[in-house]
């Protein structure tokens, strides 16, 4: 049987700017469901996510909401300022602070740190904690995969398919919508089309869609060519007859142009590529004996230990491995940016680099996107050794041209990842290095972004979390051991994930000793006591059980009234329904009381 809504959207719109955003979205959630809201960047995902949460208000339509409902976000971009501790943060707005203490826990945190020093990771770590502790009804999640390490996104998955209410997510890691959805959102052409089934199937449902428009546009087609040669034979003479049919043919013309956009949603995207540049020597970069380590205020962390690598022409090599393990940093040392203690690297002397790094520092969020694609002025970039206009180049990468006097900073995410890819792209290079290319990404970019690596000629490093996108574009991955060890696996994410179950068994024990090669993935240690959230859920456990029981009673005593269904048949349904309900609260809560008591039981002495 069908969950009733939780919350209901009915011909919503809303306008920005010259035209509407939303036109027409109709859509429902019901608890339980995972929905993956998908659709291109700057189609509208987080400003629906903000009518649902009602941080900003639809222009007409109707949004009804279930009453006592509570919302959580994780932004695309979590704001942690004016906060002096990551409790303070995770705490703001709850009456105590144990569920902020518990998911503080939970996420590896250190609840005592400044939210000023996170890292992306941390800072997305420290969002999550805050939503997970609100306890929500309906939880609003955009791109919050976006610096996590696999193992924490593992763990999210398993919180999120465990999660008893409303999870709405925007992401571009195909591999995690897969896991968590029970079912897909389109956003496309300011409607929402709402798929029963999970992202894991959105490909075969949209291809569906799109071969029924196609045949609908082609009907379109002949329809309205007849239409306008009935209207080139003249209407003048008949126009009191024929306002009607004039009418209609011009509603024919923007139903036609809307669906050919819409079926162009898809397929008119940015034409990526990359240029390999000049011809070079086989060997690319030979890295011998490299030594590099680190002291911090937990001991030395030890990036390279001894590391012998060669990378040749055409190697395409993706760089894996929990945030800390200093993948970035080793990248940093294989182009010569920082000094190694020991050992030696040396370079092609026909390398030429192309750097992405996962900050997008490049940008400067006063610039015009114009000033970021020209920086010296004038209105053409030089493309890979040709010169092309702007606005061209910039319409390659789904820009258009009025966005090109906007600053930077009034760009989205996944807008600013595109212009810092353009920015990259238009470089000539035979070695192309990509630390976090994918976050804020659309599908779209996404595939387009696979499928220029995929035809890039050069030598390819890749930095990424993303399991789905190192499948599809790297031959081997580099993953870490623990103390500045490294080894080279064959194949993408999946292969290097089953190469490495011997090799990490093999390695945990001196892995252990290792202080900062990576957080640790959450509960790694056995728990010494019972965590803030078990403690405080028994102690409600524990005052629940004696007021069932007699609400029970009471309810049982009342239907054992003979007379009470002559009397009042709504008021019997009522209790009858109740009993029932109850009845089965008091033995679920029970149940969760044994399961935590056996946790307690099973405590190390």
């Amino acid at each position: 049987m069908a969950q009733p809504p939780l919350i209901s959207l009915t011909n919503v719109r809303l306008t920005f700017g010259s035209g509407p955003l939303f036109e027409g979205v109709t859509l429902a959630l019901s608890k339980g469901e995972r929905a993956a809201l998908v659709g291109r960047n700057g189609a509208g995902k987080s400003t629906l996510m903000k009518i649902i949460s009602e941080v900003i208000e639809a222009d007409s339509g109707e949004v009804w909401r279930q009453p006592g409902i509570t919302y959580a976000t994780v932004a695309q971009e979590p704001d942690v300022s004016g906060f002096a501790t990551v409790l303070d943060y995770v705490a703001d707005g709850l009456d105590g602070a144990y569920m902020a203490e518990a998911e503080i826990m939970e996420f590896g945190i250190d609840p005592e740190a400044d939210p000023k020093t996170l890292s992306g990771g941390q800072k997305r770590r420290a969002a999550l904690a805050k939503a997970f502790a609100k306890q929500p009804t309906i939880l609003l999640l955009d791109e919050p995969t976006n610096h996590l390490d696999v193992p924490m996104i593992e763990y999210l998955e398993g919180r999120l398919k465990a999660f008893n209410g409303v999870v709405l997510v925007v992401s571009h890691d195909r591999r995690f919508l897969e896991t968590v959805s029970t079912n897909t959102l389109w956003l496309r052409q300011g409607k929402v089309l709402k798929s029963p089934e999970g992202y894991l199937k959105f490909d075969q449902w949209a291809e569906q869609i799109e071969e029924e428009d196609e045949r609908q546009l082609r009907r379109m087609t002949t329809q309205l060519k007849d239409e306008q040669h009935w209207l080139a034979r003249g209407v003048t003479a008949r126009r009191k007859r024929n306002q009607g049919r004039l009418a209609r043919l011009r509603q024919m013309k923007v139903d036609h142009a809307q669906m050919r956009s819409a079926l162009n949603d898809r397929k008119s995207l940015a034409e990526f590529s990359a240029d390999a540049g000049e011809a070079m020597s086989k060997k690319v970069i030979e890295a011998k004996g490299l030594l590099k380590t680190f002291q911090t205020v937990d001991g030395p962390l030890v990036i390279a230990a001894s590391l012998d690598m060669r990378i040749l022409r055409g190697d395409r090599i993706g760089i894996i491995g929990p945030n800390g393990a200093g993948k970035t940093t080793l990248v940093r040392l294989l182009l010569g940016e920082i000094t190694p203690d020991a050992g030696t690297v040396t370079h092609s002397k026909t390398l030429q680099v192309t750097y992405q790094d996962q900050t997008r520092e490049s940008l400067s969020a006063t610039d015009t996107m114009w000033e970021a694609l020209a920086p010296m002025g004038g209105d053409s970039i030089n493309v890979q050794g040709n010169q092309r206009h702007i606005a061209a180049y910039a319409k390659d990468f789904l820009f258009r041209p009025e966005q090109l006097r906007q600053p930077v900073g009034a760009l989205s995410g996944g807008e600013r990842n595109r212009l810092a890819l353009a920015i990259g792209l238009a470089q000539t290079s035979n070695l192309l290095v990509m630390d976090e290319p994918t976050n804020d990404l659309d599908m779209q970019t996404l595939d387009l972004l696979e499928d220029m690596l995929l035809a890039y000629e050069g030598t390819l490093i890749l930095v990424s979390h993303d399991r789905a996108f190192l499948d599809a574009t790297v031959t081997s991955c580099l993953c870490p051991l623990g103390e500045g060890e490294w080894i080279q696996t064959a194949g993408g994410w999946s292969d290097a994930e089953e190469q490495l179950r011997g090799v990490r068994q093999k390695h945990a024990p001196r892995a252990a000793k290792s202080k900062g090669t990576a957080n640790p993935a959450p509960k790694a240690k056995p728990a010494a006591k019972l965590s803030y959230k078990d403690e405080h859920r028994q102690k409600e456990i524990n005052a629940l059980i004696p007021k069932l029981q007699a609400e029970i009673a009471a309810l049982e005593k009342d239907l054992a009234d003979a007379g009470l269904y002559a009397r009042d048949a709504a008021a019997f349904t009522k209790r009858s329904a109740r009993v029932s309900a109850a009845r089965t609260e008091l033995e679920n809560i029970e149940m969760e009381w044994l399961e935590i008591e056996e946790k307690r039981q099973n405590l190390p002495s």
